[in-house]
């Protein structure tokens, strides 16, 4: 019986005089390692890219953090520099995709970016440099050329009782990191909170009625998975979801 396998979202880059479809290694270890399934790289090559013969070859979808954020006019935002960088591409694959697999009843897992990909894929908007809004603590990494120091645990999230997140913790608050400057302003109607910040920012999510495991988180567990029991836990249940998916949807195969 094969490995499960899960699509992973990508950035485009340019560097070495060339542009490459990438994503951060921790990301693809904490998949293989911590959710025990084979990680694969879409390209986001945007339209034309068929959404459908990807979800038809994969078990699971996982969409990343990254440095860029969902373009504003996405969710009906003025594009202003303290939106930027973008990633058009990406968006063009990641928030189809995510739709899709939702769709489908495809577990998926969205992380920092992604959980803010998530609400807009669904119609919900985002806040930028929410630092600078009253009552907000600053989300931002610590200045550090050390990754370990910018992804340091370093605040709780306080986790609604009898949530997804609350079963897979078996916990009301947690401990994790902080590495964004943007986060979910108005959510997306099929999205339910699962976990806020002290200063009442938008720490995760869950998609309301889904078919399967279908969470976003604002930190990075990806981190962590070794060492923090709650990042371990969040890769194993989606690890979990994918392979009940998986088993599942050859049940039905053998049925046919």
């Amino acid at each position: 019986m094969r490995q499960p396998l899960v699509a992973i979202s990508s950035d485009v880059r340019n560097f070495e005089n060339y542009t490459w479809h990438a994503a951060p290694d921790q990301y693809l270890m904490a998949a293989y390692q911590a959710a025990d399934v084979i990680p694969l790289i879409v390209p986001s090559i945007g339209e034309g890219l068929d959404i459908d013969a990807i979800l038809d070859g994969v078990d699971g979808v996982l969409i990343t953090g990254s440095k860029s954020n969902v373009h504003p006019a996405l969710y009906g935002a003025q594009p202003t520099e303290a939106h930027e960088p973008y990633d058009p591409a990406r968006d063009a694959t990641s928030l189809p995709l995510i739709r899709r697999a939702i769709d489908r009843g495809i577990p998926l897992l969205a992380i920092c970016r992604g959980i803010q990909e998530l609400n807009v894929a669904l119609g919900g908007t985002l806040a930028t440099e929410i630092q600078q809004l009253d009552g907000r603590m600053d989300h931002r990494a610590p200045a550090s050329e050390i990754q370990a120091e910018r992804f340091a645990i370093r605040h709780p999230v306080h986790i609604k009782a009898g949530s997804c997140l609350a079963a897979v913790m078996n916990s009301d608050a947690i401990q994790v990191n902080s590495v964004h400057r943007q986060a979910i302003d108005r959510p997306a109607p099929q999205l339910e909170i699962e976990a806020v910040a002290d200063d009442g920012t938008i720490e995760a999510v869950s998609v309301k009625n889904a078919r399967a495991f279908a969470v976003g988180v604002q930190w990075h567990p990806e981190y962590w998975v070794k060492t923090d029991n709650s990042s371990r836990r969040i890769f194993a249940a989606f690890g979990d979801a994918v392979r009940a998916h998986k088993a599942s949807r050859e049940r039905l195969q053998a049925a046919e």
